[in-house]
């Protein structure tokens, strides 16, 4: 099964609830300040899978739920993700997302960030809406976790001191744990037992790693040209994946300071490039990472164990090979 395939799977056994979903979105990113509307739908039309809110959805409907709750609660997944991706691009100066201009590059850094505040604002006006207290302190804490791994990003940017554990805390924070938050919340909508919520959790949070890693394997992959992307962004920008980690780790000789010089420094020529991708491939990093995300993979796979088979369950078994099918 090709990786299109296992996503489409999921997208079409949730259409119905997917149309509801992107209605509301489109419904609650309106305002009367213009600009709002605007941005707000530059980023939304630019693509994206939405597969954070799906996992909700498809995780209420695996517990049992029947209801319309998870309609507006996936909207408010959607939402917070959209915020963080408006604030990424500021805090890295992008230009570009999936192939378009970032909003940042459109209008601005000023008017991307404030737009990202509107849209972490509807988010938690959906969750109050909903009446759940424990709903919202799931999504306020993973907004909130978030928040603190965009923050540690900034911290080991451009260290080359960065550890593999200090590179995972990260990825945990900024992405798994909207993944793990909206898996969970499907269990908290049919009161199911707390040992369903923690699985759902784990699932999201090790499919959320493998995610991560598979997108830091493939920024350094010529799977990467082949879908018209820019090969080393992750380099030029001077960010400590963990390609780059692992072979800082087997440094030897000079290799080292090359590392400093162009990820510290950001001090790099155009056969830079070249030279780190060539140190990758001498100590087998992109290997390496996926090897690990399909690790997390299988605890996610495992993390489904106790489901009742099903279409649901399989097509959150397909998410997990999607994920990490994109690194082939």
């Amino acid at each position: 099964m090709r990786a299109g395939n296992a996503l489409d799977r999921l997208a079409t056994l949730l259409k119905t609830d997917m149309d509801a979903v992107n209605t509301l979105i489109l419904d609650r990113m309106q305002s009367p300040v213009a600009l709002i509307p605007q941005l707000a739908g530059h980023i939304i039309a630019a693509g994206g899978k939405r597969l954070r809110p799906m996992l909700t959805l498809a995780a209420a409907r695996l517990c049992g739920y029947r209801g319309e709750r998870h309609i507006a609660l996936a909207a408010a997944v959607e939402f917070i993700h959209t915020a963080t991706l408006l604030h990424d691009d500021v805090v890295d100066a992008s230009d570009l997302r999936r192939g378009l201009a970032t909003a940042n590059a459109v209008w601005g850094n000023k008017p991307s960030v404030l737009v990202g505040d509107f849209l972490f604002s509807r988010a938690f006006q959906l969750m109050v809406e909903d009446g759940s207290l424990k709903v919202l302190g799931i999504l306020s804490h993973a907004s909130a976790v978030i928040a603190e791994g965009e923050v540690l990003q900034l911290v080991t940017s451009n260290d080359v001191t960065t550890t593999e554990e200090a590179y995972l805390e990260v990825i945990r924070s900024k992405t798994a744990q909207l993944f793990a938050a909206a898996s969970r919340i499907g269990a908290v909508l049919m009161d199911r037992p707390q040992a369903e919520e923690t699985a759902l959790e784990a699932y999201g949070r090790n499919l959320g790693i493998a995610f991560q890693l598979v997108d830091d394997m493939l920024d350094y992959s010529a799977r990467q040209a082949e879908l018209g992307k820019t090969v080393g962004d992750d380099f030029r920008d001077g960010k400590l994946t963990l390609p780059v980690v692992l072979a800082l780790q087997q440094a030897q000789g000079d290799e080292p300071e090359f590392w400093r010089r162009t990820l510290e420094d950001l001090d790099q020529t155009d056969a830079d490039l070249d030279r780190a991708l060539a140190l990758m491939a001498k100590y087998g990093t992109l290997t390496a990472t996926l090897e690990r995300a399909k690790i997390y993979g299988e605890e996610a796979r495992q993390a489904l164990a106790n489901f009742a088979p099903g279409a649901e369950k399989q097509a959150l078994l397909d998410v997990i090979d999607f994920c990490l099918e994109r690194g082939y």
